[in-house]
């Protein structure tokens, strides 16, 4: 290819770059991502320890246990003997003792105990061998459990442990995600099959997004040694890397599609869609990663994983998009639109629909913006009642044997599900002192009101220097009445007693003071993410249209995209509704990560689709287009593209809604409904009418930021290129 005119831009220089070396360019990127392949097998990745990456007391009382050298314990179970119809569970309780001691794989077997209310037996053991794997050695026990509840109907009499529950997210869960990845190919290919007509057309972002998302895995094995991975970050790598790989594409061939049907030769279309979709991508993709990069300041092992994850497939996207790319498309030619579906192919891609409500919006725009800011803040209205709340085993599949029996042994025998942890560090814990502290906490228990349970269990490492004692918490973990017997705990009787022994160290650990610590630590942090994400995206749109306005209005739209998310999901999740249909029980809040996970998520995502549509009416302004006529030009000619990217997101998201965990219902519902709104109520009706009535105001810059660089939104038109609209040469 010959470079007949001055280009601007690193995504204009990389485009005619790859076009000239096409085979280098081809051969290099498929040499990079079978690199990065070899790279993982070659150093594996370094998985996080989510048990020891806690904050606050909690973790640093996790980090104590895990220093002490205590033996590694086998996996517990239980099982739980309630009255339904007969009282009578002697018998019962009797055969459970003698078949479980009979089982292979079952060690342990303890004595049982009677509940408070003398309603319920419980009979603890053990599974043999590693606790790690032991769900793949649970199920003779289980079986054994269900046969002797076969023998006495008129009891409840069920398993639960950590084994069991490992082997339900096994099967539920972690089965689901991977029965995901692989659907979510298929979908989003069907829809690019709908969305171009062509099959060739259509499987190039695809297979494209695919090796970003394998290269960028490949990588995550070298990031992992600065950020280990927690096991949800291939998932959520293979999310965002379908989203935003395919949607980079898109516009890229879509742009270079249209410019050929106007007349453009193939020089000049490849070119004009570098230097204006290739540099929507660049500027997108960094606006992506520096949303991304705000979880950093989370300081927390799963959000960190995330951040470096996402960024990376982000990065390998943009960097496929503007190098492989333009080399495919220069190579392929006009048998990009090869093997034609009949009925589908269409030689535009203008939206009729989108267009004449844009021109609906054009001519009563302050309506418009009126309407549509009412409609979005309904729908986020209910997001000022939002509250967060820890995972909880109910939402693992609620309706699941092993989650109800969870629950009911937590109703009769509290300190045997969730029961806080008091973690004594000091020279000696076999003194009688310690013992002293431990007869006050036993007394402090029996004081509580109900609020802390017995029995307290005592264990002690081998060195004699670290105690762990365990007490029940009223309450189900994460909700109220829980965390005020923590805090009853941790304020006043951990302080009275343990605390009163000279040198010693005596915090509290647990399920529900985790869940506490780690809600401190994000409201501590969520500030900080907050100003880093809107700073630095400000400054990048401000460098990219020269624009105060234009820069504060992105900001704007997208902080009202995530306040109706954020609406919709307490109106879901936290109150309940729709319940049956998502297969869900609400547990009165959001679950606590999701709200600042969805705010990186959506506020990198929707400046996609902001970049990519400003740019093309920043285009037309540059022309010297009217404003309100750069906006029906810009909005229209993007409105196909657009709504074929967001059919995918919508798609590729809410298949994370049909998984049994609740949160990840939430992710789902969340970022669908998310990019549903941004790409019609916003990207169709908010932006035009707002920037229709700014007008002359949307590219105002002060005199004293002049010294920012002029950014080429088009190349320069060229006189003798004939626009006329065309079919491109026919390939069957």
């Amino acid at each position: 290819m010959e470079n007949r005119e001055d280009v601007k831009g690193i995504a204009a220089r990389a485009a005619i770059w790859s076009a000239r070396h096409r085979v280098l360019a081809i051969l290099g990127w498929i040499a990079f991502v079978a690199a990065t392949v070899v790279l993982s097998g070659m150093i594996g990745t370094k998985q996080a320890d989510e048990g020891t990456a806690g904050h606050g007391d909690s973790g640093d009382a996790d980090r104590i246990v895990a220093a002490a050298g205590f033996p590694e314990q086998p996996a517990g179970e239980m099982v739980l003997i309630q009255n339904r119809a007969e009282s009578d569970r002697t018998a019962a309780t009797a055969e459970i003792t003698e078949v479980l001691g009979a089982t292979a794989g079952v060690t342990g077997v303890r004595e049982p105990i009677q509940s408070a209310d003398g309603r319920s037996t419980l009979i603890s053991f053990s599974i043999t061998g590693d606790p790690g794997t032991a769900a793949e050695r649970v199920g003779p026990a289980l079986d054994a459990v269900a046969r002797v509840q076969s023998a006495h109907p008129g009891l409840y009499i069920s398993e639960a442990g950590s084994a069991s529950a490992d082997q339900l997210v096994d099967e539920e869960l972690t089965g689901g995600l991977n029965r995901l990845g692989m659907l979510s190919i298929p979908v989003t290919l069907g829809i690019l099959l709908v969305a171009f007509g062509a099959v060739v057309a259509s499987l190039l972002p695809v297979l494209l997004a695919i090796m970003s998302v394998v290269a960028a895995i490949g990588l995550m094995a070298a990031a992992s040694r600065f950020a280990p991975a927690v096991d949800e970050t291939t998932h959520v790598m293979l999310l965002i890397g379908l989203a935003v790989g395919v949607d980079y594409c898109l516009f890229y061939i879509r742009r270079e599609r249209d410019e050929r049907r106007r007349g453009a030769d193939p020089h000049r279309a490849l070119m004009i869609a570098a230097q204006t979709s290739g540099r929507s991508i660049w500027v997108s993709g960094l606006t992506v990663m520096i949303a991304m990069a705000g979880m950093f300041f989370t300081q927390d092992v799963v959000f960190v994983s995330f951040a470096a994850g996402t960024i990376l497939v982000v990065a390998t996207a943009v960097l496929g998009s503007l190098t492989v790319l333009p080399a495919l498309l220069s190579l392929l030619g006009d048998r990009v639109d090869a093997l034609k579906i009949p009925g589908l192919y269409r030689r535009n891609s203008d939206g009729r629909v989108w267009n004449a409500l844009l021109d609906v919006v054009l001519a009563k725009p302050l309506i418009s913006a009126i309407v549509a800011v009412a409609a979005l803040g309904a729908l986020a209205y209910p997001a000022l009642d939002l509250k967060t709340r820890g995972q909880a085993i109910q939402d693992v599949s609620p309706d699941a044997p092993v989650v109800q029996t969870f629950l009911a042994i937590g109703e009769s025998f509290p300190s045997k599900t969730t029961p806080a942890q008091i973690v004594v560090k000091d020279d000696s814990v076999k003194s009688a002192e310690f013992e002293k502290a431990l007869a006050g906490l036993e007394a402090a228990v029996r004081d509580s009101g109900g609020k802390l349970a017995e029995p307290v269990g005592v264990e002690i490492n081998p060195a004699g220097n670290v105690a762990v004692v365990s007490v029940g918490l009223a309450g189900r973990e994460s909700d109220s009445v829980a965390v005020d017997a923590l805090n009853l705990l941790r304020d006043q009787v951990v302080p009275d007693t343990f605390g009163r022994i000279d040198g010693a160290t005596a915090l509290v650990t647990g399920s529900t003071a985790g869940g506490v610590d780690y809600n401190e630590q994000l409201d501590r942090t969520l500030p900080l993410v907050f100003a880093f994400v809107l700073g630095l995206a400000f400054l990048l749109l401000l460098v990219s249209f020269r624009s105060i306005v234009v820069a504060v209005t992105g900001l704007v739209l997208n902080l009202l995209s995530v306040a109706a998310c954020y609406g919709m999901l307490v109106y879901v999740f936290q109150y309940g509704h729709f319940e049956e249909p998502l297969g869900f029980v609400s547990g009165g809040g959001i679950t606590n990560w999701i709200p600042m996970f969805l705010f990186v998520i959506l506020f990198g995502l929707s400046m996609d689709y902001h970049v990519f549509v400003v740019s093309r009416i920043r285009e037309g302004h540059d022309r010297g287009l009217s404003t309100r006529d750069a906006v029906r030009e810009g909005i229209g000619r993007t409105a196909g593209v657009i709504t074929s990217a967001a059919v995918v997101m919508v798609a590729v998201f809410a298949l994370f809604a049909t998984l049994p965990l609740t949160a990840t219902k939430e992710l789902g519902i969340g970022l669908a409904a998310a990019v549903l709104l941004d790409a019609t109520i916003i990207r169709a009706v908010l932006l035009p009418s707002v920037m229709a009535l700014l007008g002359r105001a949307n590219w105002w810059l002060p005199k004293w930021l002049g010294w920012l660089p002029e950014v080429a939104h088009e190349p320069p038109a060229q006189p003798d290129e004939p626009r006329i609209e065309r079919e491109l040469t026919p390939v069957s």
